[in-house]
């Protein structure tokens, strides 16, 4: 099983924003640090789980687990329903995505637990600004 952890940040609301990934499985690690452009926080935590799982599917990873500290993400993936309109058309795109796999998982983790994603998101942000 690969373990996959995410998150996306923005700096302001909206503002400069990115996508940290992290995975881990296969006895190796993957870090990636994507520049999303200007938007929400809570868009860049669905941007980031698109972004993931995209790279999952390109990977050809069929057994997934995600982590996120994103409560709104990990909701909406569970129930299949984002509660707001604006985030709809995203989880529709993560839901095609997650259904090409085998097995998806997704948890919600505390900050503390997804320290290596968070700062690779805050990595990104500042690769906007370049």
């Amino acid at each position: 099983m690969i373990e996959v952890y995410i998150d996306g940040a923005s700096a302001g609301d909206p503002g400069p924003s990115g996508a940290g990934i992290f995975i881990k499985g296969h006895g190796r690690a993957e870090q990636y640090s994507i520049p999303l452009g200007m938007m929400s926080n809570h868009e860049a935590e669905f941007h980031a789980l698109i972004e993931a799982l995209k790279i999952c599917t390109k990977q050809g990873y069929q057994i997934v687990s995600f982590r996120t500290d994103s409560q709104a993400v990990e909701s909406a993936m569970e129930k299949r329903f984002a509660k707001k309109q604006q985030y709809s058309v995203l989880l529709e795109e993560a839901l095609r995505l997650s259904d090409q796999l085998d097995l998806f998982f997704i948890k919600w983790v505390p900050s503390k637990e997804n320290k290596v994603a968070d700062e690779l998101s805050r990595m990104a942000i500042q690769l906007n600004k370049k």
